[in-house]
């Protein structure tokens, strides 16, 4: 099963997943509010897991290995917590290792990590600003162009989120108030951390680095069965910047 992270959906794997089929049944799912999927209101860390478990016994997947993007690792986690006897394993891909409530206030979270208003924003406009960002313009090529516009819909030449800034912020909020180390300590399967590694001359990027390092060292602590790979150079959407690799540690996860 793959998930992917906060305010994306499944198509952040297309460049990943395809290098996994030889070897396994995959799927990746648009989770709720996100992609194709329906837009509740709610968006507790139960209902994450629920829904998880929900697509399993629908595909009537007894167990399963877990790999978990950005917010969808904080899913993964939850899960193979919760649902021990089910998951074979789980990998968390920059992700899922950090507190952020002991880093920073809800308040300072809030400001620091508020997604920009981009409602309306004309179609050319937001590709032209997307194809230049730091992290994409050297990936950039047609078919990610299609997967950073399937996080949005297109109405009248404009972009509008999928998942509302106000839901965005309900799951940022549940994050937040996740306590990761002992979910780590309590998870049986094994464990596969990965970490983007890459730092920028900023203060913004240094704080970022910090915070990773702090949560590798609690993971490498807690987990009983657990192995962190440190991608250097590597951005946050590993899935797609590094997919051969990215696949290349999650099918040796998964046997």
């Amino acid at each position: 099963m793959l998930l992917h992270g906060l305010s994306s959906n499944s198509r952040i794997w297309d460049l990943t997943a395809p290098l996994l089929t030889n070897r396994f049944h995959v799927v990746a799912v648009d989770q709720r509010g996100h992609g194709l999927s329906d837009k509740p209101s709610s968006y507790t860390a139960a209902e994450w897991t629920g829904d998880l478990a929900g697509v399993l016994d629908h595909l009537r997947f007894g167990r399963a290995a877990v790999a978990g993007h950005s917010w969808g690792a904080s899913v993964a986690l939850g899960y193979a917590a919760e649902n021990p006897e089910r998951a074979t394993a789980i990998a968390l891909v920059d992700g899922g290792i950090s507190e952020i409530s002991a880093r920073m206030t809800w308040e300072q979270a809030e400001e620091r990590m508020r997604p920009p208003e981009i409602d309306g924003v004309p179609l050319e406009r937001f590709l032209g600003f997307a194809k230049q960002w730091p992290d994409m313009a050297e990936l950039w090529n047609e078919q990610v162009k299609e997967m950073v516009l399937s996080n949005f819909e297109v109405r009248d030449g404009k972009i509008y989120r999928r998942l509302t800034i106000e839901n965005h912020m309900k799951i940022l909020r549940a994050m937040y108030e996740q306590k990761t180390t002992a979910m780590l300590g309590s998870v049986t399967c094994p464990v596969l951390v990965i970490i983007a590694n890459q730092e920028r001359d900023n203060e913004e990027s240094r704080r970022w680095a910090e915070f990773r390092r702090e949560g590798a060292a609690r993971a490498e602590e807690a987990l009983k069965q657990g192995r962190i790979v440190w991608m250097d150079d590597t951005i946050h959407d590993v899935p797609v910047q590094r997919p051969r690799e990215l696949a290349k540690c999650l099918l040796s996860l998964a046997g």
